[in-house]
Parts: C-alpha cells; structure tokens; sequence
C-alpha cells in the first residue's frame, strides 16, 4: 500500500485522512495511544498524550498479539490495517483487550461500495490492467465492521464518508472533478471511496469513578512494552 500512497489517487485519499485524524484526536486525552500500520499518516501528530506509539516505528510487534497489558492503552489507531490483517477479526478482539473502557479506536478504510471500490472489482472479475486499488487486502463494508463493533461492546461515537472523485490516475482529472466532493458528502454520503469510525469502548456495570480513581497510577506507570524514546520527543 506504500507505493500506491504515492500515487494521484493515493496522496488524495492520504490528505484526507490526514485532516479528518488531525481534528479527530486533538481533544482525546488520556496517557497511552498507539497506532497500528500505516507510517505514512502520522496519525498522533495533534494528539497531546504523553506515550505515543507508531507500530513498525517506534516498537516492533505482531499485531494480533500486542506487547501491552489488558486495558491499558486511551487510544488505538487503525488506518487501514483491518484490511490488510491476515485475520481482521483477531485484530479487532486484541485491539479490543487492551483499551481501557471508554477508551477510543479510531479505524479508517476503503468502502467496496464506491466507485473505486466498484472499479477494483471490475478489474478483478476482467483480470486485465492494473488494480486501481492496492491489490492487498480485503475491504470491510462500512455497515459489516459496525456489526463487528457492536459484537464486541463498542459503542460509534462518530464516522463519516469522504473521497467521491470518480477513480481517476492523473492528478490534472483528480483536480478537474474537486466539485463533485461537496456534491458527494450532500447527496450520496454513504458512498465515498473512504469511511472513518470513531468508537468508545463501553463495559457495562464498571463505574467510571472507580476509573478516575486509578487515573493518577496509570499516568505515572507507562504499559510494559519494550520501545525507544521516539514518542516523548514528538
């Protein structure tokens, strides 16, 4: 997926990404967040938690098997990874693990139905020319990962569509066709060539003033996790 980033298409589809993240978790406090795939964003950059981790960057490990402590993380980022795990649903349930309650996941990915999602299938079913899409993966449904969130105690606190240019390769065609965003987001939200989730971890029956009690502890001990100083300078 890194070579395609490079592309007309996927420096659009990156931009956006970019500002909807950036307003997303400017106001998202707490002490650990982590981000899983994707270096390419800098997905913590206007976050203001004191340990911040990018996977592949600052620590290395496998992403379903996560070196943190059940319930220790506030925030995790997923751009794109759900769709280029090799299981996304184990993914989802150790990501799950280790957020505290009411902590945050953050997931953006491409939405099958779409233009660009309708054009990559066509390219698939014709076998003929180069994917429009990255060829990795498996694309999750928007409706389809909302299931997956609910099964597992997550509660949507916000998500929006974005990217409605048809799937064009040139940066000139990208340009030319920038009105039919606004058109897009007002007459057919759901059917942008990308999606952003934003979901509150709930568990039902814990008091959140057992939580702010235990606030004070968990700013001074970091989750056991072997790492470089990387997070603390950003």
């Amino acid at each position: 997926m890194a070579a395609w980033l490079q592309t007309p298409p996927g420096r659009f589809l990156l931009e956006w990404e970019q500002a909807q993240v950036d307003a997303a978790v400017a106001d998202l406090f707490g002490f650990h967040a982590l981000q899983l795939g994707m270096p390419e964003l800098d997905g913590l950059r206007t976050n203001r938690m004191p340990h911040r981790w990018l996977a592949g960057r600052d620590l290395c490990c496998d992403f379903d098997a996560l070196p943190f402590e059940s319930a220790s993380l506030d925030l995790v980022l997923l751009p794109h990874a759900l769709e280029l795990a090799d299981d996304a649903h184990v993914l989802l349930r150790e990501v799950e693990r280790v957020l505290r309650p009411e902590g945050r996941l953050i997931v953006f990915g491409l939405n099958p139905a779409s233009l660009w999602g309708l054009r990559q299938n066509l390219g698939r079913l014709r076998r003929r020319g180069e994917p429009y899409l990255p060829s990795e993966g498996d694309f999750i449904g928007y409706w389809r990962l909302r299931d997956w969130l609910k099964l597992l105690s997550f509660d949507v606190e916000a998500a929006r569509f974005g990217v409605y240019r048809p799937p064009l390769r040139s940066d000139a065609w990208m340009q030319r066709w920038q009105w039919v965003d606004g058109v897009g987001s007002r007459w057919w939200p759901v059917l942008g060539a990308a999606y952003f989730i934003q979901a509150v971890k709930r568990v039902h029956g814990m008091r959140l003033i057992g939580l702010a009690k235990n606030a004070r502890a968990a700013a001074k001990t970091a989750p056991a996790v072997a790492l470089n100083n990387h997070q603390n300078k950003r």
